[in-house]
């Protein structure tokens, strides 16, 4: 027997080795996030609006060469309000205007489409993009009408206000991932602007983690008179675009309908808010779009990429796509500008995150069949600390368990039923930054899935 004093020594010993030791890593709230959601200025967003309806119309077919009216001029305001962006911030930003030429049912000539895109570059993890997108163009009742004027104070001025205000705000905070702001041309002429990024995201090797998609944010007001500035809507596919027949077969069996990386996109954008903006809400749609319509997330969904819709609560259709007239029309004093700093917000908080945390894992698997325990196994990635397992009941909209389990790759959960449960992993950071949660499979990979033309 060893004496008694021995037995002390040794408790104390592993009682000193287990207090040495790394706790997993947990997300934690960040002042700087919290920070951010009292940041926006109504002001700015103000002139921004102000100053792209001055322009009369934005139309993509417009005037290109005038300096006062016209898409041309719109595009090259842009452009300049980033440079002095990224001139405050010692010249953080890359400024670049990729563009392609399209012809269509609603363009018949030969346009170029040209996006105005500022780029500020990851620290650590370059190659992982973050991308908030707004749509430069207007239009009135007339989709081919270059030359009445289309203020389009809300659609889509209000979208590229937020990007533009995102810019700003994040342009003198650290990144470990890339970030894109990214105003586009074209999209109520097919969908353009957003085909120029997703295919220049395609062509550089970009890792899109997440496109927010800003697309008519600025109002509070429904058509029915509905007033409502607390609740923003966030759309998102339930499954991939472009998944094969046999990943649908897949799914079909084992489940991930509703846990698309999109969706799980939303999913996080909702728990931010319930932490940093405690007035101001997510509801998550399960859709890609409103009922028929499209927006320039859908060419990001269809290259393989992650990407969500947001969107105000309550619209106001007199607004859109409406010519000038008494009582009709998308102009200036229909935008609520405290409802559209929230929104603006919700995108800087959803950015910086997942700028800051590590990748999501990859190879997210699960194992468990005639078994009352369950394994869940993944690849680490560069920059985690940890990682947490989540489950939550098969009918729950949300994530509903979480179990910090250290800098591993699989965890076994003791009488938690494969059967009964949906599971997905999260990385951590060092800091207490998590990434979105992954569902296993093809189904909730944040891998890009290419189109099948590209498979061939």
């Amino acid at each position: 027997m060893f004496p008694r004093h021995h037995l002390l020594l040794a408790a104390l010993l592993s009682f000193a080795t287990a207090a040495l030791a790394s706790p997993p890593a947990q997300p934690v709230e960040h002042s700087e996030l919290r920070a951010l959601a009292s940041a926006p200025s109504e002001q700015e967003l103000r002139a921004t609006i102000t100053a792209l309806v001055g322009f009369g119309t934005r139309h993509t077919l417009s005037d290109t060469r005038s300096d006062s009216r016209g898409i041309g001029a719109a595009r090259r305001w842009v452009q300049a309000r980033f440079e002095r962006i990224s001139h405050d911030c010692g010249g953080c930003l890359e400024i670049i205007t990729p563009s392609q030429t399209f012809t269509g049912e609603r363009a018949p000539k030969p346009v170029e489409i040209m996006n105005v895109v500022a780029i500020k570059r990851g620290s650590t993890d370059p190659d992982r993009v973050i991308v908030i997108t707004g749509h430069l163009d207007s239009r009135v009742t007339d989709v081919m009408d270059t030359t009445h004027d289309a203020p389009g104070a809300n659609d889509d001025a209000s979208g590229v206000a937020a990007l533009i205000e995102a810019a700003r705000l994040l342009s003198k905070q650290d990144n470990r991932a890339t970030l894109v702001f990214a105003a586009l041309s074209g999209e109520e002429q097919g969908l353009y602007g957003g085909k120029v990024l997703a295919d220049y995201a395609v062509a550089h090797g970009w890792r899109v983690e997440a496109q927010l998609n800003n697309d008519i944010v600025g109002n509070s007001r429904g058509q029915n008179g509905v007033r409502d500035n607390t609740v923003v809507r966030v759309f998102s596919e339930g499954t991939r675009s472009n998944e094969t027949l046999e990943q649908a077969a897949y799914r079909r069996y084992h489940g991930g309908e509703v846990d698309s990386p999109s969706r799980n996109v939303a999913r996080l954008m909702d728990r931010l808010a319930d932490t940093y903006l405690p007035d101001f809400h997510v509801r998550m749609v399960y859709r890609t779009d409103r009922y028929g319509r499209g927006g320039d997330q859908v060419p990001f969904l269809q290259a393989g990429f992650p990407a969500v819709r947001v969107t105000e609560a309550h619209e106001d259709y007199t607004r859109q796509h409406q010519d000038l007239r008494p009582g009709y029309g998308d102009t200036i004093d229909g935008i609520d500008f405290r409802y559209l700093a929230r929104v603006t917000a919700l995108d800087a908080i959803t950015m910086a995150s997942l700028g800051r945390a590590p990748a999501p894992p990859a190879g997210v698997d699960t194992k468990g069949a005639l078994a009352t325990d369950t394994t869940v196994s993944w690849r680490k990635v560069p920059g985690a600390a940890g990682y947490r397992v989540h489950w939550r009941d098969t009918t729950a909209p949300r994530w509903q368990h979480a179990r910090a389990v250290g800098d591993v790759d699989h965890a076994v959960l003791r009488d938690v039923v494969i059967d009964d449960w949906f599971f997905g992993v999260s990385s951590v950071s060092a800091d207490g930054y998590e990434s979105p949660v992954v569902f296993p499979g093809d189904a909730g990979s944040f891998e890009r899935s290419p189109p099948e033309a590209e498979r061939r």
